[in-house]
């Protein structure tokens, strides 16, 4: 591990044409402050990575690409989301530096805790995670609905780190092992801490959005934490079967009731309790089965083996680079 390393800060980018001209400075800014006191290598890069945007992105990412060599930038064939778009960008970045730090483009996240995780980095740690330390400024239901998306998560067994995102370092020895991870159906805040090695948390209060709107309403954060939830564990299924045995024993109760009350001669057409148990078990089954279907779902997407994602552009390379 050299002194100062190389670092690549990983930045998806959808639809950001009214927030980018205003974060790439402060992004690029950060790069020579953390240079100028020794911190990293000067050759360090911001690497964008656009996610099939249907503004200006790109071609904003392409005019700092030729305003600065410190400024690089990839583009996928179409928008594949978030995660496919962070991956895409770790995945570019693993051969050429020593260390990436993937944060959003929205300006939210605290650039300074960069600092923090860089001398983690240097003393021995492969991944940190940026964590906020608060959620003061989210309405109530945001609180709610974010931390409870955690809570499942991790009571699904879906391992992640509790109001981490992903705002992280991670050296070029763990991105080499996530290359190995194949699978298409991505959740990177679960299978970062699979990969293992050693790990610490830095600690940083969030911010409001700069400019533009959010990509993350509840209906995609409800999406990724059931995404997360199906790929990495297998409780639902475990869920299902305890329900099974569970409903399998209240009906053996049933049945027995039943013949006790025919053998002793008391029992009268009911049509509301028959109803009632059609549609709850009707229910349950239908239940039952689109989480069954999830899972299959999966497991067709993943024996197609499709790219996860596919780059289409890419920023000329640097002149002094394009020499070498």
């Amino acid at each position: 591990m050299r002194n100062t390393p190389i670092l690549t800060i990983v930045v998806p980018c959808y639809n950001e044409q009214d927030v980018l001209p205003i974060t790439a400075p402060l992004f690029g800014q950060k790069l020579a402050d953390l240079a100028a006191r020794g911190k990293i290598d000067p050759a360090s890069r911001v690497l964008f990575v656009n996610d099939g945007s249907r503004d200006q992105t790109w071609e904003i990412i392409c005019a700092l690409a030729q305003q600065s060599p410190r400024y690089t930038g990839i583009s996928q064939s179409r928008n594949r989301g978030h995660q496919n778009a962070v991956l895409a960008g770790l995945m570019e970045a693993k051969d050429s530096c020593d260390i990436t730090i993937s944060i959003d483009c929205d300006g939210q996240d605290d650039l300074n805790a960069m600092d923090e995780m860089v001398d983690a980095y240097l003393d021995g740690c492969e991944v940190v995670y940026g964590v906020r330390s608060k959620r003061d400024r989210d309405s109530f239901f945001k609180r709610f609905t974010a931390e409870s998306f955690y809570r499942l998560l991790n009571w699904m067994g879906a391992e992640v780190v509790f109001n981490h995102a992903d705002y992280r370092l991670l050296s070029s020895r763990v991105l080499q092992e996530l290359a190995k991870f194949e699978e298409v159906n991505i959740f990177l805040r679960g299978m970062v801490p699979l990969v293992g090695f050693k790990s610490t948390s830095v600690y940083y209060e969030r911010a409001e959005r700069i400019a533009g709107k959010s990509h993350y309403p509840l209906r995609k954060m409800l999406a990724l934490a059931f995404d997360g939830i199906t790929s990495l564990s297998v409780k639902p299924m475990h869920m299902i079967s305890a329900l099974g045995v569970l409903i399998a024993l209240i009906s053996f109760v049933g049945i027995v009731w039943a013949a006790v009350e025919a053998l002793l001669g008391s029992t009268v057409v009911g049509w509301a309790s028959i109803v009632c148990i059609v549609c709850f078990m009707g229910g349950i089954q239908l239940l039952c089965l689109g989480v069954i279907g999830e899972y299959i779902g999966k497991i067709y997407l993943e024996t197609k083996r499709r790219p996860r994602y596919i780059i289409s552009d890419r920023t000329p390379a640097p002149e002094s680079d394009a020499e070498e």
